[in-house]
């Protein structure tokens, strides 16, 4: 694991031209939780943006300066310990590394003082020209003034004595967010014998307020000189993936001068008492002042302690679903609460909170609606996105329905982002994920009808590829392999325990789904092709099967129209790739996507010999364990999915970016399907009931 880290570390050093799958992915692998850009794990819906349950108590302070010294602080200030691991080794003892923070703040000037101490027996200082916050030892402090429930807005500053860096505010999900910079931060850096200090000024004007929690977060990497290739990281609250979320951050709650906290403690149980385990934390919330708002860590057996200020508080679970063996449970919320008083230097016992499931969403008819489908089934539709919307917390959807081989019904729904409620609209664009891939196997396909590259010609004949020449098999590799995942390659490099691509058998003779293999075919295709792969993908498939409005890599209009993702209906950063991805990166919509497959469907823009190539089953996808689905199998043609059921052949794909999924299915028999794209990690409980509801019926499930 450590080896893996490493890597991801050193990839994960610039979050700019580095695509979703490895930015999320590496939020996720430190969360302990496996990720691909694609046919993710059925357990990625159990990563949380939780609250990590680190509570600071800031008190009034004045007088301090800025100068990397802290002799003007107050003597008595709590100090509170960066001391959890999110992922790599462990400091060898307090001399090696260690640390701890204390924090104060002054509302005459609308700012929050931090001080943070290192302890660290060697300090390493990069100045070459190549000093990055990775390569050094750098201090990472992460802010969020405004603290909203809904998911605020957060600031990354990334400082080290030769290094100095923000994350870009520009992809921020909070326009309030948008136009911070280094304004908003006076930091000084000093070191004296293995003591190293970083004194920081937030300026948060109209955040700050007696009473009021504000989040933030400290990690702080140690490179130590007997190993230079190993990064030590310690953080304040537990946990990695804080840039991704603003409730990945710990709380400081803004306390009146001289006043005191009382302790509380509680358990949790379930009124379904076969329900194992208990959320991650449980939220409390002033019922005096909403912006005082906090949570705790609940341990295995139900029991959460925290200390709060004076008051009277909510308690109640901020988890909407609970997941037990690839189950998500909906905790019913407005019945899984109660109120407490905390007093001061008191000990509260709270009464046990039961936390109840809501019922179960059942609007499946006996038959598939879409089988007779017309203009009065459309609010029963309508109802059925909507409820599975509020049920799942998707934020948006794009929806469109074919029906006797054309566009029967188009409609959206919900929001863009949750946190600034802008609403999904026809122009809005989603990340299509692996659905991509199809997409450029058919631009592959229109240069093999051509005999500009031959599907079984080995590709290093026409572009090598360094990072795996080391092994032989990789000249065995074809077009053909990849567009069926037959090229031996996993998924994505990172994923590996070494962090490197490799060949996991000879190439064509197994599968395995791979994006690593497109994106070689991508260079391969633009170098043989001599253009740009936009330019190439306009021409071959988005003009020709009239894919209007369909990106692959940032611009001006798609940052306008496009949805931000979600997890567990928390907004997350827009990180438009700088580069097109052919495994991945497409930006469109359900309407727009319908031409895709009604093309395919009607074999336009290719020879009818050709579309008997594409659709020939290539490759076997296996079932997974336990898996009982008689009448239904799976396979690849050339990058199309394809699907035996009781109601005839599929084809298709789907897409999952985590915080987008969506699945094109066109059912070639009954001339009819779908296309669904959500901004959301739910979004698979969606598009899996809408195969009931439209198609399959309650009768004929399986």
């Amino acid at each position: 694991m450590r080896s893996l880290i490493n890597h991801l570390i050193n990839v994960f050093s610039s979050s700019e031209g580095i695509h979703k799958g490895i930015y999320l992915g590496f939020a996720l692998i430190i969360s302990y939780l496996g990720y691909s850009n694609s046919m993710l794990p059925s357990n990625i819906n159990s990563f949380k943006y939780d609250s990590n349950g680190a509570i600071a108590y800031a008190y009034p302070i004045a007088n301090i300066k800025i100068d990397g010294n802290s002799s003007d602080w107050p003597k008595d200030l709590t100090k509170f310990s960066i001391e959890d691991v999110p992922f790599g080794d462990h400091p060898k003892n307090k001399d090696d590394f260690s640390a701890h923070f204390q924090v104060g703040y002054n509302l005459s000037e609308q700012s929050l003082y931090v001080l943070v101490t290192v302890i660290d027996d060697s300090h390493i200082v990069d100045t070459t020209e190549k000093a990055d916050w990775n390569t050094q030892d750098t201090y990472n402090l992460y802010v969020d003034g405004q603290h909203s429930p809904k998911g605020s807005g957060l600031d990354l500053y990334q400082f080290g004595e030769n290094y100095k860096e923000m994350m870009d505010p520009t992809t921020s999900w909070d326009p309030e967010t948008k136009n911070h910079s280094w304004d908003q931060l006076e930091i000084k850096f000093s070191r004296k014998g293995t003591t190293t200090i970083y004194e920081c000024k937030i300026k948060l004007t109209g955040q700050l307020a007696e009473g009021k929690t504000i989040g933030i977060d400290h990690v702080i990497i140690d490179k130590d000189e007997d190993d230079p290739t190993t990064n030590t990281f310690i953080s304040w609250g537990k946990g990695g993936g804080k840039s991704q979320s603003s409730s990945r951050l710990g709380d400081v709650i803004l306390m009146k001068t001289k006043e005191t906290t009382g302790k509380l403690s509680g358990r949790l149980a379930w009124k379904d008492k076969t329900i194992k385990g208990y959320p991650n934390n449980i939220r409390f919330t002033s019922t005096t002042n909403p912006s005082l708002w906090t949570q705790a860590s609940v341990d295995s057996t139900g029991i959460y302690k925290i200390d709060l200020p004076t008051g009277e508080y909510t308690i109640s679970s901020n988890q909407k679903f609970y997941n037990q063996d690839n189950k998500a449970f909906r905790i019913d919320t407005k019945n899984s609460q109660q109120k407490v008083t905390v007093s001061d230097n008191n000990t509260i016992t709270a009464p046990v909170m039961t936390l109840s499931i809501a019922p179960e969403l059942d609007l499946i008819a006996k038959k598939g609606i879409l089988h007779d489908f017309d203009d009065s089934k459309e609010a029963l539709v309508d109802q059925f996105i909507k409820a599975y919307q509020e049920y799942y917390q998707i934020p948006g959807v794009s929806l469109a329905l074919i029906k006797d081989g054309k566009l029967a019904y188009h409609q959206t729904y919900g929001v863009k982002n949750v946190y600034t409620e802008e609403k999904v609209d026809k122009t809005t664009l989603f990340e299509a994920a692996s659905i991509t891939k199809p997409v450029f196997g058919f631009a592959v396909m229109r240069l093999v009808e051509r005999g500009e590259i031959d599907l079984d010609k080995p590709l290093y004949e026409y572009l090598p590829f360094e990072a795996i020449a080391h092994d032989e098999r990789y000249k065995l590799i074809t077009a053909r392999h990849v567009l069926t995942h037959k090229t031996g390659f996993p998924n994505w490099a990172w994923m590996n325990d070494d962090g490197k691509l490799d060949i996991k058998f000879t190439p064509g003779t197994d599968y395995n789904y791979s994006g690593e293999g497109f994106e070689y075919l991508k260079r391969v295709v633009a170098h043989i092709a001599k253009k740009d792969i936009n330019v190439l993908l306009k021409e071959e498939v988005l003009t020709p099967l009239g894919l209007e409005h369909t990106y692959f890599e940032k611009n001006e209009y798609l940052e306008k129209v496009v949805a931000n993702g979600h997890f567990d209906n928390m907004a997350t950063r827009m990180d438009l790739p700088n580069e097109a991805g052919m495994a991945w990166s497409m930006h469109t919509e359900a309407k727009t996507f319908t031409n895709f497959l009604l093309g395919l469907s009607t074999r336009k823009g290719l020879k009818p010999e050709t579309y008997k190539q594409m659709f020939h089953i290539e490759t076997e996808i296996p079932k997974d364990k336990g898996e009982k689905r008689p009448g239904w199998d799976e396979y690849f043609g050339l990058s199309i999915h394809m699907e035996k059921t009781p109601f005839g052949n599929t084809f298709g794909h789907g897409g999952n970016n985590g915080d987008f999924k969506c699945l094109a299915r066109m059912y070639q028999d009954l001339n009819m399907g779908f296309v669904v794209f959500t901004n959301s990690n739910k979004g698979d409980q969606l598009y899996n009931a809408l195969i009931e509801f439209l198609i399959v019926g309650k009768t004929n499930k399986s």
